[in-house]
């Protein structure tokens, strides 16, 4: 009886034990318990009552009629036992997602890097032939080309020393100023018209402002307009309509661009502008990515596609920060 009773008490588990007797009050032997502590009545109590919660206790009868109990709870060994899985697979999966990270961060400066280099060797290239350009125009007009025509040409040639100008801009940081924002699309546009079809229909609603100010690259800004332009005429095949509506807010400024095209299934709202997207046999797909990223990165702004419905139109929401 004594054996039994030094086998329960002092266990190679370490796991805590209280032996009773039928009562469950008297103590006949503990083990891996505070000894002080274990005189405390109402201390003794309470860690019965949290081993009889924990687990079943285990009766034990004699040949006499006689019973005792032996009551117990897991060692603090077990318990870290048993958290061990979850704590190792949770460091597993820390590790697993910052690896992504460094993953996503290393892909996203490469991506740069990629856009950054050719934006300055796409500016580079268009400097030589633009300055032969600005030569043979010069050239052009002391031989009595028409004024009218000389006009247009210069108007394109200078477009094209700003589109250099903003391939050149791509990388670093942008200046901003604080601009009116309907002259800015007023311009864009009607350097727009000139070149697109007839059949397209241009509107630009401000709803009664005359003035609303924004910060603003207005070379880069314009770039952006020209894109989502460029995309809508191309949706609609020549043949619709572009409606532009500015709103002015608190703190930012709203532009919508509606177009009548054949829409933007909904799963393909983000997709759209990821690099080399593009539903064109022709071209890299970087319109609207290089529009993200002016709106996004260089104006700390918003664009995203704010509605479309396949057949009937598709509308891109801006939104510009007025300070």
């Amino acid at each position: 009886m004594k054996s039994f009773i030094s086998e329960v008490a002092v266990n190679s588990a370490s796991v805590p034990v209280i032996y009773t007797d039928s009562t469950k009050q008297n103590i006949i032997a503990s083990g891996n318990i505070d000894s002080l502590k274990i005189k405390d009545k109402p201390f003794l109590i309470e860690t019965i009552a949290i081993m009889e919660k924990q687990n079943t206790p285990i009766e034990v009868q004699f040949g006499d009629g006689g019973k005792s109990y032996i009551f117990y709870q897991e060692s603090t060994l077990l318990t870290q036992l048993k958290y061990y899985p979850y704590v190792m697979f949770g460091t597993i999966g820390v590790f697993l997602i910052v690896a992504y990270l460094l993953f996503s961060t290393a892909r996203r400066v490469e991506q740069n890097q990629v856009w950054v280099g050719m934006a300055k060797e796409t500016a580079h290239q268009l400097g030589t032939p633009l300055s032969s350009l600005m030569a043979w125009l010069e050239y052009l007009k002391s031989k009595g080309l028409e004024p009218e025509t000389a006009n247009e040409i210069e108007k394109d040639v200078k477009r094209l020393e700003t589109i250099t100008e903003r391939f050149s801009k791509i990388g670093s940081v942008p200046k901003l100023d604080t601009v009116d924002v309907i002259k800015v699309l007023e311009d864009s546009v009607n350097y727009m018209k000139l070149r697109t079809s007839k059949n397209v229909a241009f509107s630009i609603t401000a709803y009664n402002e005359k003035e609303i100010f924004a910060q603003l690259n207005v070379p880069l800004f314009e770039w952006v307009i020209e894109n989502l332009i460029r995309n809508a005429v191309d949706a609609m095949t020549g043949n619709g309509s572009i409606l532009i509506a500015i709103s002015d807010q608190t703190q930012f400024v709203y532009i919508d661009i509606t177009d009548t095209g054949k829409g933007i299934p909904k799963s393909k709202y983000k997709t759209i502008f990821e690099p080399g997207y593009t539903t064109k046999q022709r071209g890299w797909g970087l319109g609207l990515s290089l529009t993200k990223r002016i709106i996004e990165n260089y104006h700390s702004g918003k664009i995203f596609v704010k509605g479309s419905e396949i057949d009937k139109g598709t509308t891109f929401r801006i939104v510009l920060n007025k300070i």
